[in-house]
């Protein structure tokens, strides 16, 4: 009998490819990298399954060239979770491979074996920790309730207001596992989070901490990889969503902060996973705890806690007594029709930076545009440069000179007239870059620093700037979302929110939810140590009845105005939805199969199936874009749903009049 081995490869395909082992090789157990011919190629890939055959049957198989480690890299459990990431979120195997492991495991002149010629040198602190801060009442109150629900939910739901503590409850909970000899994994959203939170830990938990995400280099990341796998000494692991993939041996709890975060799910490539369902999901199959920490919680996981499938916990105030911060609203419309506007900043709000700054207080001002200016447009014939491969403008760059594309990156130099008749282009609109110049004009002499993707592109960008301005070595910090959540200073008195309306008005249904998390969460950097502080939002719409909410702190109310609408209209939680994104360089083809495609999942879903929608932007690198949105009921099978899409999709692509039409499911989009 030929032994044979089923392979998973970091290949776009849902198959896995069967190997002979040759009789000279020793047997590889399930989870070891092999290395094996494909077509004309080599290429590493991870034995998923044994099985033996008749050395006749066997014959034409190829077989593996090299078993890659002495030891697997991929236990049972990970192979588990691989396979639901792949059937929940209707991709390829191959994908949640590629997404799942450092690219360096994948390189087949790299050995998972530890060689003394080739250390990675690991971050390592102090061995001088210090001791955990005592809690307050109502931290220990919620540190107790959350372990007293522990006992009969797997889940809790932490919601606590912004400055009341969370991070000093997270650290009390993670000692207790760690001293158990349990692993914790403590998840945040954004890279820039770790900075300050890696600084905290580390003074309590010292070499037990790791750090992973994407900015750590690919050497350090599969030596920790290598760690997890082989060490199963308490560890704490900090990181973003791609940390979920880790091996854990004995996992016991799983921290989400911010769980409400859009940051979370995965959009390209697939698998367009969502980090807090793989995670409850990896914590489900070991038998660990999951602690979701917000203080605005997702609709989805509040519901679920209403309904009794997680537990709630909920602190109410801020650490030391501290009050919340005051909102002030600024209607922009009256500003302008009064001329008291300096570029994009109204009188009241500068005065209220110079009175700030003149007590040496430090200011943070947000704008989600990075950028000098979202475009330019001719003033004679109304022209707006595009881009050639994207459906969107181009945004004018000052310190390059140049217009970019924020879908793919492209870059054209700034055109001195109109190319179509001549006449001169003007800018519109204004981003983050733009608010610096102005900012630069208004107070010359404020110290003055930006955080957005253009500033914070070399690995440690994020720590420069935040320990900068943490050392007081900056006034202003001008920032898109990455200064919204978790940072914490203690001299910020005043945040500003430089144009609200535009987070007010997207397309989608989560539109008040997220402006609401995002107005609350970045109102909470202000005031976290003496007054209250003060946040000034400006807007076009002040009756907006999200500013109602804001005013009041009134999460709660938000919540219940949200879950009315959601079950009135059909979305989530009470419907689940899938989004099928159809894509082809012939934007005739790709309409054809896209109408197609519609009316055979009509066919069978009925009503539950939303028209063919144009996105607005409606091609990225010259692929045109068309979308399909499913709605199934939240108590159907969704299992057998899936299984009728992809049916769908299967007898589409195949019609000759599709070939090369792609179609990517998102599902639970956000």
């Amino acid at each position: 009998m030929a032994v044979l081995i089923d392979v998973i490869l970091p290949l776009a395909i849902s198959a896995t490819y069967t190997y002979r082992v040759p009789d000279n090789m020793p047997c590889p157990q399930i989870g070891t990298r092999v290395l094996v011919p494909l077509a004309k190629k080599e290429v590493v890939g991870i034995v998923s399954n044994l099985h033996t055959s008749p050395v006749e049957d066997s014959i034409r198989l190829r077989d593996v060239l090299e078993i890659m480690d002495p030891y697997t890299i991929l236990s049972d459990e990970q192979l588990t979770l691989w396979r639901w990431i792949a059937d929940y979120y209707m991709c390829p195997l191959g994908d949640v491979m590629a997404a799942a492991l450092p690219a360096k495991a994948m390189d087949r002149q790299y050995t998972m074996a530890e060689n003394k010629r080739r250390r990675v040198k690991l971050d390592t602190f102090s061995d001088e920790l210090e001791e955990k801060k005592p809690l307050t009442p109502a931290q220990t109150a919620a540190y107790e309730s959350i372990n007293n629900q522990f006992k009969s939910k797997d889940i809790v739901l932490l919601q606590g207001v912004t400055s009341s503590g969370k991070t000093e409850v997270y650290i009390h909970l993670i000692a207790d596992q760690l001293a158990q000899g349990h692993q914790v994994l403590y998840l945040v959203p954004e890279i820039a989070l770790t900075t300050q939170l890696t600084d905290r830990l580390q003074r309590v938990f010292g070499n037990q901490l790791r750090v992973y995400h994407s900015r750590v280099s690919d050497a350090q990341r599969v030596e920790i990889y290598r760690q997890q796998r082989l060490d199963e000494s308490p560890r704490l692991i900090v990181g973003a969503r791609s940390a979920v993939f880790l091996p854990f041996s004995h996992l016991g709890l799983v921290i989400m902060d911010e769980e409400h975060e859009l940051s979370y799910k995965q959009q390209e490539p697939a698998p367009r996973y969502h980090a807090r369902s793989v995670a409850i999901m990896l914590a489900h199959n070991v038998r660990a705890k999951v602690l979701l920490g917000t203080a605005t919680p997702s609709v989805e996981s509040r519901y679920n806690a209403e309904q009794g499938k997680y537990g709630y916990v909920c602190l109410s105030e801020r650490y030391q007594g501290l009050q919340l911060p005051k909102i002030t609203l600024i209607d922009l419309q009256r500003q302008y029709k009064r001329k008291e506007m300096y570029d994009h900043f109204s009188d009241p709000l500068v005065a209220r930076m110079r009175e700030e700054l003149d007590k040496h207080k430090q200011i943070i001002l947000f704008q989600n545009r990075r950028g000098y200016a979202p475009f330019m447009q001719c003033t004679r014939c109304g022209a707006i440069p595009k881009c050639t491969d994207c459906d969107v403008s181009l945004t004018f760059h000052m310190a390059s000179r140049q217009l970019v594309c924020h879908y793919c990156g492209a870059t054209t130099p700034v055109p001195a007239v109109c190319p179509h008749c001549g006449g001169e282009m003007k800018i519109h609109g204004f981003g983050t870059e733009k608010l610096e110049d102005e900012v630069h004009n208004l107070f010359p002499d404020a110290r003055v620093a930006r955080m957005d993707l253009d500033t914070t592109r070399k690995k440690n960008d994020y720590e420069d700037i935040i320990n900068a301005f943490s050392r007081h070595e900056v006034d202003i910090l001008i920032g898109t979302q990455m200064v919204t959540k978790g940072l914490h200073f203690d001299d910020v008195s005043l945040v500003a929110v430089l144009s609200a309306d535009h987070l007010l008005s997207q397309p989608d249904f989560r539109s008040a939810e997220r402006a609401y998390q995002m107005l609350e969460q970045v109102s909470g950097r202000a005031g976290r140590k003496g007054s209250a502080g003060e946040v000034i939002i400006q807007t076009f719409d002040p009756t907006n009845p999200i500013f109602d909410y804001l005013r009041n702190h009134a999460t709660e109310q938000m919540y219940m105005n949200q879950i009315a609408e959601r079950e009135t209209f059909r979305f989530p939680p009470f419907h689940r939805q899938i989004s099928l994104i159809l894509r082809h360089s012939d934007e005739q083809r790709l309409w054809a199969a896209a109408s197609l495609l519609h009316t055979r999942l009509q066919q069978v879903f009925g009503a539950r199936v939303t028209d063919v929608v144009t996105p607005s932007v409606a091609k990225v690198q010259k692929m045109f874009i068309r979308q399909i949105n499913i709605r199934i009921e939240a108590k159907a099978n969704i299992a057998k749903a899936k299984q009728m899409i992809s049916e769908q999709i299967a007898y589409v692509l195949a019609l000759p009049a599709c070939k090369g039409v792609v179609v990517l499911p998102d599902v639970d989009p956000v």
